[in-house]
């Protein structure tokens, strides 16, 4: 498994299992469950949710697949921006991880920019750390003017910045990329596969042929490809889960990337920070 390191020297998967939709419907919840198990088993022990995702239903699904098997996994989850008080962010905190039937969340993220001070959130993040309730904390969705004021008012505490990127949403190469490259921070990569749209595409089916896998594989490993790049695409089905994996082993090569950025430009100037 391809790791990357986060600031504090902690190392993680560079491949994590997203749980976005995840627990919409009770009859998929078992089938949910069954896809994250094997995917920790494959070395997959990154999972992210948030408390947004099926309003708690992700954060129930992932306690059930992490049952009996909490050691080794990095649990990421999210605090909604209108919860981003201090009593509500300890609150909503405190509510993931009776959802997930775990003590310590690893990765706690302010899910986007919202009205309540950085100041006083990152302040209820460090009570959650001192209190042994999380480990690291981090943002999302959060652009580069914004990343200059997360490090300000978090004393340059901040582990990761979870965005939108993908084949067809490279603009954060423009400037925030590089911005995270310089601090050191790894970026983690939500909806990498634009959640399955990217399927299909003419660009991709040669290049997938060429190295016998399917044309999603081709684009999640184009951005597994990049150092400091967490990929947590969702995979609720056991298939998924393996063609995930087997983009770990495509090497693409210059030609392929060459193709695959006439396909899809990377920017040339500056572009807001898409989100989903």
């Amino acid at each position: 498994m391809k790791t990357v390191t986060l600031p504090g020297g902690e190392s993680v998967p560079a491949l994590g299992l997203g749980t976005w939709h995840m627990g919409e419907r009770g009859s998929d919840r078992a089938a949910e469950a069954d896809a994250l198990r094997l995917g920790i088993d494959l070395g997959m022990t990154l999972i992210d949710t948030a408390e947004m995702y099926a309003s708690g239903g992700s954060e129930e699904v992932v306690g059930d697949a992490i049952a009996g098997r909490r050691d080794g996994l990095f649990i990421v989850s999210k605090v909604l921006p209108y919860n981003a008080d201090h009593t509500g962010t300890v609150e909503a905190c405190e509510a993931s991880l009776r959802r997930m039937g775990i003590e310590t969340i690893d990765l706690y993220l302010l899910h986007w920019p919202g009205s309540s001070p950085l100041e006083e959130t990152f302040g209820a993040f460090e009570q959650l750390q001192r209190d042994g309730k999380i480990r690291h904390w981090g943002v999302s969705n959060f652009d580069t003017g914004e990343m200059e004021d997360v490090q300000d008012a978090g004393r340059g505490n901040c582990a990761t910045n979870q965005i939108l990127y993908n084949l067809t949403r490279r603009g954060p190469e423009f400037d925030l990329l590089p911005w995270c490259d310089r601090k050191g921070m790894p970026v983690m990569a939500y909806s990498p596969l634009e959640q399955g749209r990217l399927g299909g595409h003419k660009a991709l089916r040669p290049i997938a042929d060429k190295h016998g896998v399917s044309d999603l594989t081709i684009a999640l490993a184009w951005v597994l490809r990049r150092d400091g790049v967490i990929a947590i695409p969702k995979a609720a089905r056991q298939e998924h889960v393996r063609a995930n994996l087997a983009a770990l082993e495509v090497a693409l090569d210059d030609e392929d990337i060459a193709a695959l950025d006439a396909a899809f430009p990377p920017p040339k100037a500056k572009k807001h920070l898409e989100i989903l």
